[in-house]
């Protein structure tokens, strides 16, 4: 066997024992929270429950469902509080394979990104939930009994956590294209009207069809760019003080 024959295998048993390590962390966290399922999709489902009309509840239309949900739930909150490990067997896997300035820069980025996306999950829980579900709760008709699956209210709860969470992930985007040379701080700052119409028709299309609820997410996507774009600004001007230096 060649050896590079050889550095191919070993690194695919690295990667297997690296992807052991991170499931087995899921699964322990998983192991831990499953007694308390049913709590844990109560506090998901408290900012409905907290609105809800008199008469209104949320139901199982499946006869699995009440057993299935609420372990759906806590499988997703082990994988979130088991990504710190995740990310660790990832960067441990990557990192020999990096030169030293690009390990200054991409654990930082891999650490942002993660607390960015949580932090996305959070407003959308604490900020956005509330809102949405007051206003849904003033329009419901008179004589009308606002009850919701539970099954596609973790669906709803979900894609939003996603939207939110990939939303707050912009300002790293931001700093990778200014990083990658790709476009320049001058060029995005000519395409901010661009980027925030872009950002409201993003809104439109994720969001539920009422205003506020557009606009609690495009206005973050719009901060959260201006963000990036002062961040990326900063990378930018060490990136031409290192050029000028090696030129020296």
């Amino acid at each position: 066997m060649s050896e590079q024959q050889e550095t191919f295998f070993s690194h695919l048993l690295e990667l297997r024992t690296r992807l052991i390590r991170a499931m087995l962390s899921v699964l322990v966290v998983f192991l831990c929270l499953v007694w308390w399922a049913k709590d844990l999709y109560a506090m998901l489902a408290h900012p409905l429950l907290e609105v809800l009309p008199v008469g209104g509840k949320m139901i199982a239309t499946d006869v699995v469902g009440v057993f299935i949900v609420p372990i759906k739930v806590t499988l997703w909150l082990s994988l979130l509080i088991s990504m710190p490990v995740i990310l660790y067997q990832a960067w441990a896997f990557i990192a020999p394979g990096l030169y030293a300035h690009e390990k200054r820069v991409a654990l930082p980025l891999m650490v942002a990104s993660c607390v960015l996306f949580v932090l996305g999950m959070a407003f959308a829980y604490f900020g956005f939930f509330p809102g949405v579900f007051r206003i849904m709760t003033l329009y419901t008709p008179e004589g009308v009994a606002w009850m919701t699956d539970i099954d596609k209210y973790l669906s709803f709860v979900m894609g939003m956590f996603l939207a939110f969470g990939a939303t707050f992930e912009v300002p790293v985007v931001v700093v990778l294209l200014v990083m990658m040379n790709i476009v320049t701080t001058a060029k995005l700052a000519s395409l901010r009207r661009y980027i925030i119409v872009g950002a409201f028709v993003v809104a439109a299309v994720v969001t539920p069809p009422d205003v506020t609820s557009q606009m609690m997410l495009a206005l973050p996507m719009w901060l959260l760019f201006e963000m990036g774009l002062l961040a990326a600004r900063l990378v930018e001007r060490g990136q031409r003080k290192n050029a000028i230096v090696s030129r020296v």
